[in-house]
């Protein structure tokens, strides 16, 4: 039978959807595991095929994840795209399996096609996280259509050469004044605002000065209300902080930064090792929180 689409999936109301994407009360961040149905992210150990994915997924729901954000192409510097095809057959089988397993586990689609998105909300998924910051017209309008959560992230150029000689005046200004453009341009035409998230894009087109400046720019990329997501898990600035050149190695400097951002009011932290993560805000919310 053919499917009759998101309505066929229980969605939560929109203060439902609002509190799912903003920090718990303890003020600690929501945790988001990364799951790669990919030969080639740049986190060897994270790169699953579909079974692997599904049983990652699980584990990540397991060990205290709210979220798990599946996707289907590498985004890392220098990667190319994959075929519509080709993302689709990567992530799809694997959002309809984990919704029969699992049907209230809260999936994000991680792509930057309109139609993947399209396709990953009708298997279950309740959230567009979109590296290309909806550059796509036809993403644009599947987000106003769907009233879901977004995840608006900056990314300057793409990845096959974002990091070929990144320069801003400004950073914080400049990669501020994108988002808050295409933020604006969603609520102008009906958006909540309270279902949208900002990721300044660590590493996208940045040099370490530039990530740094936008680690300790939250509060201005909050503006009056958005909710701000972080996604530096084990990333070369880990690796140009701690001179240290192997990925498996940046666990200790990624909990070092979500512990900053936990501090700072990050509502959303997207990480490949759920579980040490979990540890981390629960002994961080007890010590702040008397």
């Amino acid at each position: 039978m053919a499917s009759s689409g998101p309505s066929e999936h229980q969605r939560p109301t929109l203060s439902e959807l609002s509190k799912l994407i903003r920090k718990d009360s303890s003020n600690k961040p929501r945790i988001m595991g990364i799951v790669n149905v990919t030969p080639d992210s740049f986190h060897k150990e994270s790169r699953k095929d579909k079974n692997a994915a599904i049983n990652a997924a699980l584990e990540m729901w397991d060990s205290g994840a709210l979220w798990v954000d599946i996707g289907g192409e590498s985004t890392r510097p220098g990667s190319e795209e994959v075929s519509l095809d080709e993302e689709l057959d990567r992530v799809i089988p694997v959002i309809e399996k984990l919704k029969k397993i699992k049907p209230n586990g809260l999936i994000s689609i991680d792509t930057k096609k309109a139609e993947v998105a399209k396709q990953a909300i009708l298997a279950g998924a309740l959230m567009i996280n979109d590296v290309s910051g909806l550059r796509s017209k036809e993403m644009f309008e599947l987000v106003l259509s769907e009233k879901i959560p977004v995840c608006i992230m900056h990314m300057q150029k793409n990845p096959e050469n974002m990091q070929v000689s990144p320069y801003y005046d400004d950073c914080l200004g400049e990669v501020c004044e994108y988002l808050f453009s295409k933020a604006d341009d969603l609520i102008s035409q009906g958006f909540p605002k309270e279902l949208i998230v900002l990721d300044p894009g660590i590493g996208f087109g940045k040099l370490l000065n530039h990530n740094l400046e936008l680690l300790r720019g939250t509060e201005r990329i909050r503006r009056d209300g958005f909710s701000v997501l972080h996604g530096v898990s084990r990333k070369s600035m880990i690796g140009e902080l701690t001179n240290n050149k192997s990925i498996e190695k940046r666990l200790p400097g990624t909990l070092a930064v979500s512990a900053f951002g936990q501090l700072n009011g990050i509502d959303i932290i997207r990480v490949h090792d759920v579980a040490e993560h979990v540890d981390l805000t629960n002994v961080l919310s007890a010590i702040v929180n008397e």
